[in-house]
């Protein structure tokens, strides 16, 4: 089957995060294809790579991270969504005159559009919080 993800929600602050990524994990372990994951409203923050949670805690955005580059998942932040939450990729920052960007590995920007084009290709599109 198809799985488009939505995950509407920030680390560390819900569980939709965690239960997206397990949930798309697991998927992806029983052999069904992940079109794409979309990063809408807070989810957004799940892509910043300087999150620096304590040792004994998981790493959301690395996990999501290692889990796009072991399976070739696009992990895609609405880029209105991001650039309100200070999310840049290197491009972003550039254009809004920014000195760095904080972009996690395997995360990209786009619009709306993406989102669309995930619900389209996909069997389902499953939403993960509010």
């Amino acid at each position: 089957m198809k799985f488009g993800i939505l995950v509407n929600e920030g680390p560390y602050t819900h569980q939709a995060s965690d239960t997206a990524y397990h949930f798309t994990a697991a998927a992806l372990r029983a052999g069904h294809e992940i079109v794409r994951v979309f990063f809408y409203h807070d989810g957004v923050n799940n892509g910043t790579r300087l999150s620096v949670p304590p040792q004994d805690d998981r790493n959301i955005s690395e996990r999501w991270s290692e889990l796009a580059k072991a399976h070739d998942v696009e992990l895609i932040l609405c880029v209105a969504a991001a650039q309100r939450r200070g999310l840049l990729d290197e491009d972003e920052a550039r254009r809004a005159g920014k000195d760095s960007d904080n972009m996690a590995p395997g995360f990209q920007i786009s619009g709306l559009g993406q989102l669309i084009d995930a619900g389209i290709q996909a069997e389902r599109l499953i939403v993960f919080g509010d």
